[in-house]
């Protein structure tokens, strides 16, 4: 008699299971100067000298390790989500920035001037050389503008591409002037042990850069893509279909996106985020459902067949993979029925026997995609500007509607996964928790933080 098999976690299951320890490594790098620091055994001076020397150190390695998060490196952000690492990389430049402005005001009334013999560890002095300051100055405001740009880059009248180049070519320059002037001017960073830490995080920062830049599109390049249809669907909705050239394909799971470079070099920053609309068991062909928005979305009926494409993917954790639900409800606003589409065709074509169910909002009756496919699976209709005609639910999916809809038994044990605007998901989360839904039957990511 053979002996039952055991079920297996997906990738996305997997990497989930990843992330205390990638924040325990996070917080290491961050502290590790610190403790470093400490181990000299130093005699402390004053209270507010100790703390501008820590926020500064602080503040420095904070800048090293966001190069980390913002690479779109999948060791970090599948373990994570890409919605939680961009959303720790932001918080966390604003929390450098603040222990950087607060850094050089905590050094009032202490004696200035250069190193004197009997003050090897500048317990009685900061220092006055002016390479040493200029560049910590430099880094100061040079810090100040990244992260305000960064904060008001969507009412700034630039392309994305634009600020991604800026932002990414300043903070290798802000990285570059804090080694210098830590090195430099810090107390604890001329010690020999400091400075080889300090050059080795500066390293991996600069490598990360190189890696994103260079590295990353030539792999790229090896593994390019055409497209093979664009069809609009609606008004301003399109379909996007790609197949690989001289490859196998994407390894994906039903639920993840992609970010999309079409019609360039694979050097190029002309990149965007879209979920896949197709099922991993469709075969090597994906597909994309895409909103007119920018530049690019705008310009999507002049793309040829054959042009050429690159894909950085996949990514994301909206996958159903072996979960234990018996059953699923999908919750989409607007063009967030894209990796809702990926999930149900894969759930039919994989003959999955698990109840499904679609709750999908839209403004008005014409931004319905797909409407006969998706009529075929249980799927409740929502439009907050109805026709007279219309026979289906109205309004904003929130709380009521879904208590109209759904079972309590569907609140307790099934799975829920939402795609859509932020203030919906937030007030269908709010809602699931209040109904007793437990955080891990929730499936969300966001992409819209300031």
């Amino acid at each position: 008699m053979n002996e039952p098999e055991l079920p297996s976690f997906s990738t996305v299951e997997r990497n989930r299971m990843k992330w205390p320890y990638l924040a325990l490594i996070y917080v290491l790098l961050i502290l590790a100067p610190l403790g470093f620091s400490w181990s000299l055994g130093w005699p402390p001076r004053s209270f507010h000298q100790e703390l501008a020397s820590g926020l500064g150190m602080l503040a420095f390695s904070i800048i090293l390790v966001e190069f980390l998060l913002s690479g779109r490196f999948r060791f970090s952000s599948s373990g994570l989500g890409m919605d939680v690492t961009m959303r720790v990389h932001q918080l966390m430049a604003r929390t450098a920035l603040g222990f950087a402005l607060i850094h050089p005001l905590l050094y009032q009334g202490t004696p200035s001037g250069g190193r004197r013999p009997w003050d090897e560890t500048n317990q009685i002095t900061i220092s006055t050389d002016f390479s040493a300051l200029v560049s910590g100055i430099g880094a100061y405001f040079l810090l100040f503008i990244l992260v305000a740009s960064a904060i008001a880059r969507k009412s700034l009248d630039y392309k994305y591409e634009t600020w991604r180049l800026f932002h990414g070519l300043g903070a290798l320059v802000i990285a570059c002037l804090l080694l210098h002037h830590t090195v430099y001017a810090g107390r604890y960073g001329g010690h020999p042990l400091l400075a080889y830490l300090w050059l080795t995080l500066t390293s991996i920062a600069v490598g990360t850069v190189l890696y994103v830049y260079l590295v990353r599109p030539l792999r790229q390049r090896k593994r390019p893509w055409r497209v093979t249809s664009v069809s609009r669907l609606t008004p301003r909705q399109w379909e996007l279909r790609i197949k690989p050239d001289g490859h196998n394909g994407l390894t994906f799971e039903a639920g993840q996106f992609a970010w999309l470079n079409v019609g360039h070099s694979a050097f190029s920053l002309h990149e965007n985020p879209f979920s896949i609309s197709s099922a991993p068991a469709e075969g090597p062909e994906v597909s994309f459902l895409i909103k007119e928005l920018g530049d690019f979305t705008c310009s999507l009926g002049q793309i040829a067949p054959q042009t050429p494409v690159y894909l950085d993917a996949p990514h994301g954790n909206l996958s159903i993979s072996h979960r234990p639900e018996k059953g699923i409800v999908l919750i989409a606003g607007g063009v967030g029925i894209a990796p809702m589409l990926s999930i149900m065709r894969q759930v039919r074509l994989s003959r999955t026997q698990r109840g499904l169910k679609l709750i999908y909002g839209n403004r008005v009756e014409e931004q319905i995609v797909f409407r006969q496919e998706l009529s075929k699976e249980e799927t409740v209709y929502v439009l907050s500007e109805p026709p007279r005609d219309w026979s289906g639910e109205t309004g904003l999916i929130d709380g009521p509607l879904l208590d109209h809809n759904l079972s309590s038994e569907q609140f307790e044990s099934w799975l829920f996964v939402l795609c859509g605007p932020p203030a919906m998901m937030d007030a269908v989360e709010d809602h699931l928790i209040a109904r007793g839904t437990a955080s891990h039957r929730i499936l969300s990511e966001r992409f819209d933080y300031d």
